[in-house]
């Protein structure tokens, strides 16, 4: 099969890339990035000479461009990653997240409708549940959940994923959504809070710790998060929503001191700062339905992924260093424009 992978330069769809290419060397990943500030091919480099991969640059709501590609290509499925995913720049520029997050979904089902799709994924997020009471441990999400957003980023989400839906009913698209909690692993952007306090600890650099630092996150290991969109793809039921979570809820400075012992930081590091305007209180989901349907069962808990999660930025400095110094947006104009390697 020949697989579309949007967002395949980011932090969860280059994960999904690696999985893909090196699980399925009979299948075609491509792999389209619009590279925005996010997207560093370099997450790519492992598998960027793997015969059954291609890069391509471009743009989700660039309508001209996604139907010629689909044209040429001809591919079998969809797996929808492409994403502006930073609650904070939501906040500050709404219009970027509604052009990528809405309507180029709706420019892929476009696609995806009329050139007969076998599968379009939606990959989403539980923020789009809104959040749940700090004092009601007994409550998570599900996917009868009714929609509450809280930021413009979720509200994007929210309304990618109502069309995903009505692409099913309307024209009959094959479709599926998963909706994930907190992701960590490998290749995080450093804007991120995991890898944000791993690069600020080792420089000893003060932690920013939103309000109280008691809102409540849902961790999932990216490589869990690959193995259930994998499993939702290939025998998930049409038309239906997929909750992704771990169970391991975490304070957001549970999560900050966590890290600062495993790096030998003192906590003195930590500094509290303003709260996030519209900051959802705890995220907690219920993967009751992709364990029993679909036999998913995550292999890390957050104690057991965090210590390789951090080992991994130790072994890999060069790779979030280049981030924070800007030298990998040079990356693709080295290596893929200059050798060919890519469409542009």
């Amino acid at each position: 099969m020949k697989f579309l992978v949007t967002g395949g330069a980011g932090f969860i769809g280059g994960n999904f890339v690696h999985y893909m290419v090196n699980k399925y060397p009979e299948d075609m990943i491509v792999n389209l990035d619009k590279l925005t500030y996010a997207g560093n091919l370099e997450t790519c480099k492992p598998v960027e000479d793997k015969p059954n991969y291609k890069f391509v640059k471009g743009d989700i709501a660039d309508r001209e461009f996604i139907f010629d590609l689909f044209e040429k290509e001809h591919f079998d499925v969809v797996v929808n990653f492409a994403a502006e995913s930073h609650v904070d720049r939501s906040i500050e520029d709404p219009e970027i997240f509604v052009k990528t997050n809405v309507m180029g979904t709706t420019t892929l089902l476009d696609a995806c409708v009329k050139y007969g799709i076998k599968r379009y994924h939606q990959v989403s997020t539980d923020e789009v549940y809104g959040d749940l009471p700090l004092d009601r441990p007994d409550l998570f999400f599900t996917e009868e959940t009714p929609l509450h957003t809280s930021s413009p980023y979720s509200s994007a989400k929210a309304s990618a994923d109502l069309f995903v839906l009505a692409y099913h009913r309307t024209y009959g698209l094959p479709v599926t959504i998963s909706r994930c909690s907190n992701n960590y692993g490998p290749y995080h952007f450093p804007e991120k809070l995991i890898p944000l306090i791993i690069s600020r600890a080792l420089n000893d650099e003060t932690i920013p710790v939103y309000g109280t630092g008691e809102n409540v996150r849902d961790w999932l290991h990216v490589y869990d998060h690959c193995t259930a969109i994998d499993l939702i793809v290939r025998n998930g039921r049409e038309g239906e929503v997929y909750n992704v979570g771990g169970h391991n809820e975490r304070t957001n400075l549970q999560v900050v001191k966590t890290v600062l012992k495993a790096l030998n930081k003192p906590e003195s590091l930590i500094t509290f700062v303003e709260d996030r305007k519209g900051h959802d209180r705890r995220y907690a989901i219920d993967p009751t339905k992709l364990e029993t349907e679909l036999g998913w069962q995550p292999k890390y808990t957050f104690d057991t992924g965090i210590p390789m999660t951090i080992q991994w930025y130790l072994d890999n400095k060069e790779w979030w260093e280049n981030i924070i110094s800007g030298e990998y947006q040079n990356y693709f104009e080295k290596m893929y424009v200059e050798k060919g390697r890519a469409e542009k």
